[in-house]
């Protein structure tokens, strides 16, 4: 299996810093209709690379929204082995989409108290 940094992935020889993460994320065409599921593996400030669940075709645009950024508009710069990279209209701060997924991770209920045992077990 090739590696994302091999010549069969074009788009991983950007030159943007990517975060690798786990998001899940809906592609719609221009008209608004829903076309794929994706699960976004790494972003960037200018593109992702994700799991789709549909064949899709380089070259097709798409607009997806991501949690912290919003909704952007992209196009699909490649897909191999249920794959694809997405190039984005404009950039986006990546970081913003890690902040809401440490934002939205549960935290105690009011009057939870963390405690927190130190013992040896036998």
């Amino acid at each position: 299996m090739p590696h994302e940094t091999d010549d069969a992935y074009p788009a991983a020889n950007r030159a943007a810093k990517r975060d690798s993460l786990f998001l899940l994320t809906e592609l719609f065409n221009e008209d608004g209709t829903s076309i794929a599921s994706a699960r976004v593996r790494n972003l960037s400030a200018t593109g992702l690379m994700a799991e789709c669940d549909r064949l899709l075709v380089e070259g097709d645009r798409v607009r997806l929204t991501l949690r912290g950024t919003g909704e952007i508009g992209a196009t699909i710069s490649w897909v191999r082995d249920g794959r694809l990279g997405l190039v984005f209209d404009h950039s986006i701060d990546p970081k913003a989409a890690r902040r809401a997924i440490a934002a939205s991770s549960p935290s105690p209920s009011p009057g939870f108290t963390v405690t927190r045992f130190s013992r040896t077990l036998r």
